[in-house]
């Protein structure tokens, strides 16, 4: 039987947010490519919402910065637009 420790463990971070579903598919390839774990977090949107579409793209944070460089070098190659986070990721889960 497993032993779980009664610690919470909060190392993911919020990397980058996107609403353009290639260019989200095109990020996750490179992040695979480089063997970097990753999640993506879709926010709860409301009915009225004008961010419809929107996923946050996170990261552990030992991976930020090289993950950071490659999601930037896929924008620039490809004309793509993100938005940067760089903030601990809020788990409700936890």
């Amino acid at each position: 039987m497993p032993m779980y420790t009664p610690a919470k463990v909060n190392n993911e971070m919020e990397l980058c947010e996107i609403n353009d579903p290639e260019g989200k598919r095109e990020i996750e390839r490179a992040l695979l490519r480089n063997r970097i774990s990753y999640y993506i977090r879709w926010p709860k949107t409301s009915i009225f919402s004008k961010r419809k579409g929107v996923c946050i793209i996170c990261v552990n944070e030992n991976s930020v910065a090289e993950a950071e460089e490659i999601v930037q070098s896929v924008c620039d190659e490809m004309g793509i637009r993100v938005r940067f986070i760089m903030k601990h990721s809020r788990n409700e889960y936890l």
